[in-house]
Protein backbone atom coordinates (compact mmCIF):
# COMPACT_ATOMS: atom_id res chain seq x y z
CA UNK A 1 0.00 0.00 0.00
CA UNK A 2 1.56 3.26 -1.16
CA UNK A 3 1.21 6.11 1.34
CA UNK A 4 -1.06 8.82 -0.02
CA UNK A 5 -2.52 6.63 -2.76
CA UNK A 6 -6.32 6.55 -2.79
CA UNK A 7 -7.63 4.18 -5.45
CA UNK A 8 -11.40 3.82 -5.83
CA UNK A 9 -11.24 0.39 -4.21
CA UNK A 10 -9.28 1.66 -1.22
CA UNK A 11 -11.68 4.59 -0.79
CA UNK A 12 -14.59 2.16 -0.82
CA UNK A 13 -12.98 -0.02 1.86
CA UNK A 14 -12.19 2.95 4.11
CA UNK A 15 -15.74 4.26 3.76
CA UNK A 16 -17.25 0.87 4.55
CA UNK A 17 -15.07 0.38 7.62
CA UNK A 18 -15.79 3.79 9.08
CA UNK A 19 -19.52 3.65 8.31
CA UNK A 20 -19.84 0.35 10.16
CA UNK A 21 -17.83 1.58 13.12
CA UNK A 22 -19.96 4.73 13.44
CA UNK A 23 -23.20 2.75 13.25
CA UNK A 24 -22.03 0.73 16.25
CA UNK A 25 -20.32 3.46 18.31
CA UNK A 26 -21.98 6.83 17.65
CA UNK A 27 -22.89 8.79 20.77
CA UNK A 28 -26.35 10.31 21.05
CA UNK A 29 -25.52 14.02 21.21
CA UNK A 30 -28.15 16.78 21.08
CA UNK A 31 -26.52 18.68 18.23
CA UNK A 32 -26.75 15.52 16.12
CA UNK A 33 -30.54 15.65 16.42
CA UNK A 34 -30.93 19.02 14.73
CA UNK A 35 -30.22 20.68 11.41
CA UNK A 36 -30.64 24.19 12.85
CA UNK A 37 -27.50 26.06 11.76
CA UNK A 38 -27.67 28.34 14.79
CA UNK A 39 -27.76 25.45 17.27
CA UNK A 40 -24.98 23.71 15.38
CA UNK A 41 -22.84 26.86 15.42
CA UNK A 42 -23.34 27.15 19.18
CA UNK A 43 -22.23 23.55 19.66
CA UNK A 44 -19.20 23.89 17.42
CA UNK A 45 -17.98 27.05 19.17
CA UNK A 46 -18.47 25.47 22.58
CA UNK A 47 -16.66 22.29 21.54
CA UNK A 48 -13.52 24.18 20.57
CA UNK A 49 -10.85 22.98 23.04
CA UNK A 50 -13.57 21.67 25.40
CA UNK A 51 -14.66 18.09 26.10
CA UNK A 52 -18.14 16.91 25.07
CA UNK A 53 -19.27 16.01 28.60
CA UNK A 54 -18.44 19.48 29.83
CA UNK A 55 -20.21 21.19 26.94
CA UNK A 56 -23.55 19.33 27.23
CA UNK A 57 -25.12 21.29 30.12
CA UNK A 58 -23.87 24.62 28.78
CA UNK A 59 -25.29 23.89 25.32
CA UNK A 60 -28.77 23.14 26.66
CA UNK A 61 -28.76 26.16 28.98
CA UNK A 62 -27.44 28.54 26.33
CA UNK A 63 -30.16 27.59 23.85
CA UNK A 64 -32.83 27.97 26.53
CA UNK A 65 -31.68 31.54 27.20
CA UNK A 66 -30.94 32.42 23.55
CA UNK A 67 -33.15 30.09 21.47
CA UNK A 68 -32.58 31.85 18.14
CA UNK A 69 -29.82 33.68 16.36
CA UNK A 70 -31.86 36.87 16.66
CA UNK A 71 -32.16 36.42 20.43
CA UNK A 72 -28.41 36.05 20.79
CA UNK A 73 -27.71 39.01 18.51
CA UNK A 74 -30.01 41.24 20.56
CA UNK A 75 -28.78 40.14 23.99
CA UNK A 76 -26.51 42.33 26.15
CA UNK A 77 -22.95 41.10 25.71
CA UNK A 78 -22.49 41.07 29.47
CA UNK A 79 -25.36 38.58 29.76
CA UNK A 80 -23.77 36.33 27.14
CA UNK A 81 -20.42 36.39 28.96
CA UNK A 82 -22.12 35.63 32.29
CA UNK A 83 -23.89 32.61 30.85
CA UNK A 84 -20.57 31.35 29.47
CA UNK A 85 -19.09 31.30 32.99
CA UNK A 86 -17.15 28.11 33.67
CA UNK A 87 -16.78 27.08 30.04
CA UNK A 88 -13.46 28.87 29.55
CA UNK A 89 -11.96 30.73 26.59
CA UNK A 90 -14.42 33.58 27.10
CA UNK A 91 -13.53 35.22 23.80
CA UNK A 92 -15.53 32.47 22.12
CA UNK A 93 -18.73 33.87 23.61
CA UNK A 94 -18.04 37.33 22.19
CA UNK A 95 -17.14 35.93 18.76
CA UNK A 96 -20.28 33.78 18.74
CA UNK A 97 -22.44 36.82 19.36
CA UNK A 98 -20.57 38.81 16.71
CA UNK A 99 -21.31 36.05 14.21
CA UNK A 100 -24.97 36.07 15.25
CA UNK A 101 -25.18 39.82 14.72
CA UNK A 102 -23.64 39.45 11.26
CA UNK A 103 -26.19 36.79 10.32
CA UNK A 104 -29.02 39.08 11.44
CA UNK A 105 -27.64 42.32 10.02
CA UNK A 106 -26.06 41.07 6.79
CA UNK A 107 -28.07 37.94 5.92
CA UNK A 108 -31.56 38.75 7.15
CA UNK A 109 -31.31 36.26 9.99
CA UNK A 110 -30.74 33.32 7.62
CA UNK A 111 -27.49 31.38 7.74
CA UNK A 112 -25.70 31.00 4.40
CA UNK A 113 -25.13 27.40 3.36
CA UNK A 114 -21.94 28.07 1.37
CA UNK A 115 -18.79 27.45 3.45
CA UNK A 116 -17.01 30.32 1.70
CA UNK A 117 -19.72 32.76 2.79
CA UNK A 118 -19.89 31.26 6.28
CA UNK A 119 -16.17 32.01 6.62
CA UNK A 120 -16.89 35.72 6.22
CA UNK A 121 -18.76 35.73 9.54
CA UNK A 122 -16.73 37.11 12.47
CA UNK A 123 -14.73 34.46 14.28
CA UNK A 124 -15.66 31.65 11.86
CA UNK A 125 -12.73 29.71 10.43
CA UNK A 126 -12.47 26.97 7.85
CA UNK A 127 -13.37 24.15 10.24
CA UNK A 128 -16.44 25.83 11.74
CA UNK A 129 -17.69 26.95 8.32
CA UNK A 130 -17.36 23.40 7.00
CA UNK A 131 -19.05 21.95 10.08
CA UNK A 132 -22.08 24.24 9.76
CA UNK A 133 -22.34 23.54 6.03
CA UNK A 134 -22.15 19.78 6.56
CA UNK A 135 -24.18 19.39 9.74
CA UNK A 136 -26.90 21.99 9.08
CA UNK A 137 -27.15 21.87 5.28
CA UNK A 138 -25.71 18.37 4.66
CA UNK A 139 -23.14 19.66 2.20
CA UNK A 140 -20.53 17.15 0.99
CA UNK A 141 -17.62 19.24 2.21
CA UNK A 142 -14.34 18.27 3.85
CA UNK A 143 -12.97 20.16 6.85
CA UNK A 144 -10.46 19.27 9.51
CA UNK A 145 -10.17 19.65 13.24
CA UNK A 146 -7.34 18.04 15.20
CA UNK A 147 -9.06 14.65 15.48
CA UNK A 148 -10.17 14.50 11.84
CA UNK A 149 -6.76 15.55 10.58
CA UNK A 150 -5.08 12.86 12.66
CA UNK A 151 -7.33 10.10 11.31
CA UNK A 152 -6.96 11.08 7.65
CA UNK A 153 -3.21 11.60 8.02
CA UNK A 154 -2.63 8.22 9.66
CA UNK A 155 -4.89 6.22 7.39
CA UNK A 156 -3.84 7.80 4.10
CA UNK A 157 -0.29 9.08 4.62
CA UNK A 158 1.17 7.29 7.63
CA UNK A 159 2.54 8.34 11.01
CA UNK A 160 4.50 11.37 9.80
CA UNK A 161 2.55 14.63 9.31
CA UNK A 162 1.62 15.33 5.70
CA UNK A 163 1.11 18.85 4.28
CA UNK A 164 -2.23 20.33 5.28
CA UNK A 165 -3.33 20.78 1.67
CA UNK A 166 -2.67 17.10 0.93
CA UNK A 167 -4.60 15.97 4.00
CA UNK A 168 -7.56 18.18 3.09
CA UNK A 169 -7.49 16.89 -0.49
CA UNK A 170 -7.58 13.30 0.79
CA UNK A 171 -10.38 14.15 3.23
CA UNK A 172 -12.48 15.54 0.38
CA UNK A 173 -11.87 12.45 -1.74
CA UNK A 174 -13.13 10.25 1.08
CA UNK A 175 -16.48 12.04 1.56
CA UNK A 176 -19.17 9.77 0.08
CA UNK A 177 -21.52 11.68 -2.26
CA UNK A 178 -24.72 12.60 -0.46
CA UNK A 179 -23.34 11.59 2.94
CA UNK A 180 -21.50 14.70 4.08
CA UNK A 181 -23.34 14.83 7.41
CA UNK A 182 -22.86 11.19 8.42
CA UNK A 183 -19.32 10.90 7.10
CA UNK A 184 -17.96 13.94 8.90
CA UNK A 185 -19.74 13.00 12.13
CA UNK A 186 -18.17 9.56 11.86
CA UNK A 187 -14.71 10.99 11.23
CA UNK A 188 -14.95 13.26 14.28
CA UNK A 189 -16.21 10.42 16.48
CA UNK A 190 -13.54 8.01 15.27
CA UNK A 191 -10.77 10.47 16.09
CA UNK A 192 -12.24 11.21 19.51
CA UNK A 193 -12.88 7.62 20.61
CA UNK A 194 -10.82 5.18 18.52
CA UNK A 195 -7.89 6.78 16.70
CA UNK A 196 -6.82 8.98 19.61
CA UNK A 197 -3.57 10.90 19.82
CA UNK A 198 -1.83 9.02 22.63
CA UNK A 199 -3.55 5.64 22.82
CA UNK A 200 -5.07 4.69 19.45
CA UNK A 201 -6.89 1.36 19.61
CA UNK A 202 -5.03 -0.05 16.61
CA UNK A 203 -5.46 -3.70 17.60
CA UNK A 204 -9.24 -3.51 17.18
CA UNK A 205 -9.34 -0.82 14.50
CA UNK A 206 -11.68 -1.51 11.57
CA UNK A 207 -9.35 0.47 9.29
CA UNK A 208 -6.24 -1.45 10.32
CA UNK A 209 -5.73 -3.11 6.93
CA UNK A 210 -6.05 0.25 5.14
CA UNK A 211 -4.05 2.36 7.59
CA UNK A 212 -0.68 3.53 6.32
CA UNK A 213 0.42 4.29 9.89
CA UNK A 214 -0.47 0.94 11.43
CA UNK A 215 2.90 -0.78 10.90
CA UNK A 216 4.78 1.95 12.75
CA UNK A 217 2.38 4.02 14.85
CA UNK A 218 2.82 2.08 18.08
CA UNK A 219 6.61 2.35 17.88
CA UNK A 220 6.48 6.02 16.99
CA UNK A 221 4.10 6.87 19.83
CA UNK A 222 6.22 4.95 22.32
CA UNK A 223 9.36 6.76 21.16
CA UNK A 224 7.63 10.14 21.37
CA UNK A 225 6.46 9.39 24.90
CA UNK A 226 10.02 8.61 26.00
CA UNK A 227 11.30 11.77 24.37
CA UNK A 228 8.99 14.03 26.36
CA UNK A 229 10.89 16.17 28.82
CA UNK A 230 9.47 18.05 31.81
CA UNK A 231 8.15 21.39 30.65
CA UNK A 232 10.04 24.48 31.73
CA UNK A 233 7.07 26.72 30.98
CA UNK A 234 5.30 28.56 33.76
CA UNK A 235 2.34 26.88 35.48
CA UNK A 236 -1.04 27.85 34.06
CA UNK A 237 -1.87 29.68 37.30
CA UNK A 238 0.89 32.16 36.47
CA UNK A 239 -0.16 32.89 32.89
CA UNK A 240 -1.95 35.91 31.53
CA UNK A 241 -4.81 33.70 30.32
CA UNK A 242 -5.39 32.50 33.87
CA UNK A 243 -5.51 36.03 35.28
CA UNK A 244 -7.70 37.23 32.39
CA UNK A 245 -10.16 34.51 33.32
CA UNK A 246 -10.06 35.62 36.96
CA UNK A 247 -10.88 39.18 35.89
CA UNK A 248 -13.86 38.06 33.81
CA UNK A 249 -15.13 35.90 36.67
CA UNK A 250 -14.91 38.88 39.06
CA UNK A 251 -16.80 41.08 36.59
CA UNK A 252 -19.48 38.43 36.21
CA UNK A 253 -20.08 38.74 39.94
CA UNK A 254 -21.08 42.41 39.69
CA UNK A 255 -24.81 43.24 39.69
CA UNK A 256 -26.19 42.59 36.20
CA UNK A 257 -27.53 46.12 35.61
CA UNK A 258 -24.82 48.09 37.40
CA UNK A 259 -22.84 49.93 34.72
CA UNK A 260 -20.56 51.74 37.16
CA UNK A 261 -18.12 48.82 37.30
CA UNK A 262 -15.42 48.18 39.87
CA UNK A 263 -12.21 50.04 40.74
CA UNK A 264 -8.98 48.38 39.73
CA UNK A 265 -7.89 48.63 43.37
CA UNK A 266 -10.94 46.57 44.38
CA UNK A 267 -10.63 44.20 41.44
CA UNK A 268 -6.95 43.39 41.96
CA UNK A 269 -7.23 41.38 45.21
CA UNK A 270 -9.89 39.19 43.52
CA UNK A 271 -7.49 38.45 40.69
CA UNK A 272 -4.11 37.89 42.33
CA UNK A 273 -3.21 36.92 45.87
CA UNK A 274 -1.02 39.53 47.53
CA UNK A 275 -2.08 42.23 45.06
CA UNK A 276 -0.59 45.65 45.80
CA UNK A 277 -0.62 49.14 44.30
CA UNK A 278 2.55 48.24 42.39
CA UNK A 279 0.49 45.68 40.42
CA UNK A 280 -1.98 48.25 39.09
CA UNK A 281 -0.18 48.88 35.75
CA UNK A 282 -0.04 45.10 35.19
CA UNK A 283 -3.76 44.78 35.95
CA UNK A 284 -4.61 47.71 33.69
CA UNK A 285 -2.69 46.04 30.85
CA UNK A 286 -4.77 42.88 31.24
CA UNK A 287 -7.99 44.90 31.34
CA UNK A 288 -6.99 46.78 28.20
CA UNK A 289 -6.44 43.46 26.44
CA UNK A 290 -9.87 42.22 27.54
CA UNK A 291 -11.43 45.42 26.24
CA UNK A 292 -9.78 44.91 22.84
CA UNK A 293 -11.25 41.41 22.76
CA UNK A 294 -14.73 42.64 23.65
CA UNK A 295 -14.75 40.99 27.09
CA UNK A 296 -14.58 44.11 29.25
CA UNK A 297 -15.26 47.83 29.11
CA UNK A 298 -13.54 50.70 30.88
CA UNK A 299 -16.60 52.18 32.58
CA UNK A 300 -14.79 55.20 33.99
CA UNK A 301 -11.31 56.32 33.00
CA UNK A 302 -9.00 57.75 35.59
CA UNK A 303 -7.06 60.94 34.79
CA UNK A 304 -3.82 60.44 32.84
CA UNK A 305 -1.19 58.87 35.04
CA UNK A 306 2.57 58.62 35.09
CA UNK A 307 4.87 56.07 36.65
CA UNK A 308 4.40 56.14 40.41
CA UNK A 309 0.87 57.60 40.28
CA UNK A 310 -0.75 54.28 41.18
CA UNK A 311 -3.39 55.90 43.41
CA UNK A 312 -4.77 57.75 40.39
CA UNK A 313 -4.71 54.61 38.24
CA UNK A 314 -6.66 52.73 40.90
CA UNK A 315 -9.73 54.89 40.21
CA UNK A 316 -10.17 53.38 36.75
CA UNK A 317 -13.40 51.36 36.77
CA UNK A 318 -14.14 48.33 34.63
CA UNK A 319 -17.25 46.24 33.86
CA UNK A 320 -18.57 43.66 31.42
CA UNK A 321 -19.64 44.99 27.98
Amino acid sequence: MENGALSPDRIARIRAGLRQWFAENARDLPWRRTRDPYAILVSEVMLQQTQVDRVLPYYERFLQCFPTVAALAAAPTAEVIRLWSGLGYNRRAVNLQRAAKAVVDEHGGEFPADPAILRTLPGIGAYTAGAVAAFAFERDVAFLDTNMRRVVNRVVFGADPAPEAKVLEAAQALVPPGEGWAWNQALIEFGALQCTARRPACVVCPLQSECAAFPVVQTVLAANAKAIRPSSSAPFEQTSRYFRGRIVEALRGLPAHDESGIDLSQLGPQVREGFSAADLPWLRGLVDGLQRDGLAVIAEESPPYEAGEDATLSRTRVRLP
